[in-house]
């Protein structure tokens, strides 16, 4: 990885490493700052605000790139700035886009019994089951080994999640019987699941996310369905059951109790109860 980059950049993968980022954040950092070197045609210590501004205008205009996709690049440039270059950051010179408040999409409890239902293959049927009652990011479910099933407690042991974070997460009932039963035909040798035909090594994402597509194609789903939409359905439908926000946010892995309580505009749980006050009235 070393040799393809420039020294400077070899720096921020360094200092990077050194902070113990994921080895996927490195990667897509050091990626954005090539391509950035590239556009400006000069070496990362030599490009400016006034550069990165203009990049990310065309970034914007010709690429049409979304504000999650420009934030990350400010922030490699940022990391760059302060922690290589050691120079002072300007927050009102480059200041970070609006991201849009858009709700996530879910789909109902019933159309998550359809995919399982409807998936015959045992290691899929139990990888959508784990995915959805854990409510596991997609890299968390691959990651996955036997030690980390906790079947005497009933939980699942999620090791480095986001953020380098441990956390406990639920495991339903049957979910731990149906991984009994999968365990037994298979025998995975590291990882809970393993493609076919290749021991001891992790099942490619893109593998996993075909898994989900074809297993929502099965349950009549017309909706694009995603490993994360089943994660934002699983947290859905625990508020739905009256489960504490904390609580959920701890399932979930979240830092802020704010990530959370998105989750309270998708829930039909309380609004169930609220009483319109033009039903008050007596016509």
């Amino acid at each position: 990885m070393e040799n393809k980059f420039s020294p400077a950049i070899a720096l921020l993968k360094r200092e990077m490493e050194i902070r113990n980022y994921s080895d996927c954040s490195v990667r897509s950092y050091c990626e954005t700052m090539q391509v950035f070197e590239s556009y400006a045609n000069k070496t990362l210590d030599k490009l400016t605000s006034e550069d990165l501004k203009q990049y990310l205008h065309h970034l914007v205009k010709s690429k049409k790139v979304s504000p999650s996709y420009i934030n990350q690049k400010i922030s490699a440039f940022k990391i760059y700035t302060e922690d290589v270059l050691k120079k002072e950051w300007e927050p009102i010179a480059i200041k970070r886009p609006r991201l849009p408040r858009e709700l996530p999409e879910i789909i109902s409890l019933e159309e998550v019994k359809l995919m399982i239902e409807r998936t015959q293959n045992i290691k899929h049927r139990v990888m959508i089951m784990t995915m959805y009652t854990a409510g596991l990011r997609k890299m968390e479910l691959l990651q996955l080994k036997p030690k980390d099933i906790d079947s005497e407690n009933g939980f699942i042991i999620v090791r480095q999640g986001k953020g380098k974070k441990d956390r406990r997460t639920i495991l339903s009932k049957q979910t731990l019987e149906e991984l009994r039963y999968y365990y037994k035909c298979f025998r995975p040798k590291v990882y809970l699941f393993e493609p076919n035909g290749h021991p001891g090594k992790k099942m490619s994402v893109r593998t996993f996310d075909k898994v989900i597509h074809d297993a929502a194609q099965r349950a009549g789903i017309k909706r694009r369905v995603t490993p994360h939409l089943l994660r934002h359905s699983f947290a859905t439908h625990l508020l739905d059951k009256g489960i504490n926000l904390k609580i959920i946010q701890s399932f979930m892995g979240h830092s802020s109790i704010r990530t959370t309580s998105i989750y309270l505009h998708l829930s039909n749980a309380s609004l169930k109860n609220i009483v319109s006050p033009f039903d008050d009235l007596r016509l």
